[in-house]
């Protein structure tokens, strides 16, 4: 019976170590979205900074858990048995969710999931114990600590809108004491500015990081907090001195400074206090089997767990151990960079394409509180009014090209982001209150971003719609997170070991769905790559006829696919087939419509010679996403068409579609072939092919309209082979266009090839 037991445990560690790669793919956007955002440093100097700060942290991380062990539910009410179901379900859960948020980019709170799944299978257990004695509902509260529960809730809740709104105040003070053209003001103040902003962060450090340490003795703890008001005034003068001389001597970038050190402090902080959140549940689960085993003959289903209330410290090195795996998972985790680009996606300062539509919900507050910001201005003097407007124009020529390549924001947001996270998880720590990381950085990013003016016009809608979709998932998270382990839990409490091997079995799968769905998403996503980040500096003709050129030939031959796909569905009727054309369709019109979006950001780097150049890239552009409009306009039809069992094409239509098919392949090879050869010699020959093209299209229409007369099809079947017929003469016609905006473009960076 202990070696079954031991196994549970192993199973217990084993998702440990998966909890902790896809809790860490989660969570390091707490730490890293501001330096990577600002682009403070290269990315691999944020990764050192914040895998130096999150190794130190998992040895600074309390070793008491108390939330696994003791926190939702009161162990002495739950035998031995029941207690690894909790752990158990809890961990399976917890893999689950996580790597669903990850998945979608989605920041989400492992303090809220641990909590609420701790919770839901504690609750379940607690059900069937009840069912079966003489107890009722109304003595639940034997079992689960619902104070707590609740306590917790409302700290997270209260913490949402105290970050939001302190964030977004802080930030607007700032902005208006040093403006967006920094350079003015920050040599008077960046050095007052650091040593303030460094300052709340040792302070964060100290209440934060100390307070939990497992080698800190009680004496200097004491001490710390004896004198916390020295240190930190000490601190506040030393750091501004120090500060002041380094930009004197060796023009010192305080703010780049303040991010890192920031970056580093909360990068700490998550290991320090997240890590519970990871390793909690199976470390009290081998405190549980400890306790059984220091017993002979301990039955598993009497021996009660009153033992894990008691404090156990966890060993530094099993710490460690956790902080590297954690350290590891920042540098090779491909989801947790999703994470991170959607929270900088929605703080960039500048336009770009954005990742969420526009919802009733964001454009009634929008208009509402334009209507707002309208009434009020009628109160405010105009000078007053006018002095503001001044202190928030946009950073001018100078100070643009200072910005690192691709900032999203500039160094200034970046550090009262993290100087404001820090010192509000230190607050809420000093008080005793439970807060989730997740929730206070994230919030207080997009409080700064609305004082920023971040959320302008053409972009608010959009931004507000991500924001509570983020909002909303948290909402999801606990829901989710408390039903999905109370059902686990009732499926290992009655299925034993086939239940738990079978819902391993099914998390291993769920993991790969996602992963597969995250591959796919980010291939979408590389659209924009194939433009490449534009950079500050003037694009040359040739770097776009080369990026233009590659960005074609790789649309037309996933339009031609997607074609010949959607033909072979329909002709078989197959319905798996075009639901996988329809599918690749709809990615596509995704990538030509960011190819779109970025015409302008192409455009305004382009040299002032080049305007001609810049003409035929955009009707390119406009001819590709054109021809995507047209497959989609004959695959939507041929999907429906067979999903609702209509009748299929007679034999005579099949013939004729099918030569049209082969006609539209050698129409795009022959283009493709002289765009990767750039030799648009035999450009007549497209033009032959296009017009063979009409022409059949033409005849093939004629013959349907006598086969209309005869009532040879019916009217459905009418109107799909019309239809296909009237896009695949737009498809023919956008084809030769885009060649010939290809070789007008090309020849228009070759002027003088061409004299």
């Amino acid at each position: 019976m202990e070696s079954v037991y031991l196994i549970f445990v192993v199973v217990l560690f084993l998702l440990a170590f998966s909890d902790l790669m896809v809790g860490v793919a989660n969570d390091a956007v707490n730490f890293l979205n501001s330096a990577i955002g600002a682009k403070a440093a290269s990315f691999r100097t944020v990764l050192i900074v914040a895998s130096v700060g999150v190794l130190i942290g998992a040895t600074f991380s309390s070793g008491l858990m108390e939330i696994a062990r003791k926190g939702l539910f009161y162990p002495g009410e739950f035998n031995f048995n029941e207690v690894i179901i909790i752990f158990l379900a809890v961990m399976i859960t917890d893999v689950i969710l996580l790597d669903m948020f990850n998945t979608f980019g989605l920041p989400t709170s492992t303090t809220v999931s641990i909590v609420f799944e701790l919770l839901g299978a504690s609750v379940a257990i607690a059900i069937i114990k009840i069912a079966g004695s003489e107890q009722t509902m109304q003595d639940i509260g034997q079992y689960i600590n619902s104070a707590k529960a609740l306590a917790i809730i409302t700290g997270i809740l209260v913490s949402v809108a105290i970050a939001f709104s302190v964030g977004a105040l802080i930030q607007y003070i700032t902005r208006m004491l040093f403006t967006f053209n920094l350079r003015h003001n920050l040599k008077y103040f960046g050095a007052l500015w650091g040593g303030i902003a460094i300052t709340g962060i040792t302070y964060f450090m100290l209440i934060k990081g100390a307070k939990g340490a497992s080698f800190i003795t009680p004496e200097t703890l004491g001490y710390i907090k004896e004198h916390t008001s020295a240190i930190l005034l000490f601190s506040l003068v030393g750091w501004t001195i120090m500060l002041q001389l380094g930009i004197l001597i060796f023009r010192l970038n305080v703010l780049k400074m303040v991010v890192l050190a920031g970056t580093f402090a909360l990068a700490m902080a998550f290991a320090g206090n997240d890590l519970v959140n990871f390793i909690g549940v199976p470390l009290a689960g081998l405190k549980a089997y400890q306790l059984f085993i220091a017993v002979p003959g301990a039955d598993p289903e009497t021996f009660l767990m009153t033992g894990l209330a008691d404090d156990v410290k966890t060993e530094t090195w099993m710490l460690l151990i956790a902080g590297i795996v954690m350290a590891y998972t920042l540098w090779t985790s491909k989801k947790a960079r999703s994470v991170i680009e959607t929270s900088v996606d929605l703080s960039r300062q500048g336009e770009g394409t954005e990742r969420f539509n526009s919802s009733i919900l964001s454009r009634n507050l929008v208009r509402g509180t334009r209507n707002m910001a309208n009434a009020v201005s009628r109160f405010v003097p105009e000078k007053f009014d006018n002095w503001i407007e001044q202190r928030f124009n946009p950073p001018d020529e100078i100070t643009r090209k200072q910005m690192p390549e691709g900032a999203a924001f500039d160094m200034l947001r970046a550090s009262v982001n993290l100087v404001v996270a820090s010192m509000l998880i230190a607050l809420g720590t000093s008080l005793k209150l439970p807060l989730s990381t997740t929730y206070v950085t994230f919030m207080v990013a997009m409080g700064t971003s609305l004082s920023d003016r971040a959320w302008g016009r053409e972009s608010a809608v959009y931004r507000i719609t991500g924001v509570l979709s983020v909002i909303g998932g948290w909402f999801f998270t606990a829901l989710a997170a408390f039903t999905v382990s109370l059902i686990a839990a009732v499926i290992i409490y009655y299925g034993g070991m086939v239940a738990i091997f079978t819902l391993i079995t099914l998390a291993g799968v769920l993991i790969y769905r996602t992963h597969r769905i995250h591959v796919r998403r980010s291939n979408i996503r590389k659209a924009d790559d194939l433009l490449g980040s534009m950079p500050t500096d003037e694009l040359s003709t040739e770097t776009i006829i080369v990026r233009c050129s590659l960005t074609i030939q790789q649309v037309l031959q996933q339009s031609l696919a997607i074609f010949n796909e959607t033909i072979m569905g329909l002709v078989d009727e197959d319905r798996k087939i075009l639901k996988s054309a329809k599918n690749e369709s709809e990615n596509l019109n995704i990538t030509t419509k960011r190819l779109k979006n970025n015409i302008s950001k192409t455009l305004v780097h382009l040299r002032e010679d080049s305007v001609e150049s810049g003409h035929y890239y955009v009707q390119a552009i406009d001819y590709l996403r054109e021809i995507n409009h047209c497959i989609s306009y004959i695959i939507n039809p041929s999907f429906e068409h067979v999903e609702n069992n209509h009748k299929p094409l007679i034999p005579v239509q099949i013939e004729e579609i099918s030569r049209l098919n082969g006609e539209i392949s050698l129409l795009f090879e022959e283009v493709l072939k002289m765009l990767k050869k750039k030799n648009y010699e035999d450009f007549d020959l497209i033009i032959t092919r296009h017009q063979n093209i009409l022409r059949i299209v033409e005849d093939n229409r004629k013959k349907q309209v006598k086969r209309i007369k005869n009532n040879e099809t019916g009217t459905r079947n009418s109107m799909l082979y019309l239809n296909i017929l009237a896009e695949i003469k737009n498809l023919s016609l956008f084809t030769v266009n885009l060649l010939k905006s290809s070789r007008d473009l090309e020849q228009a960076g070759h002027p003088k090839e061409e004299q």
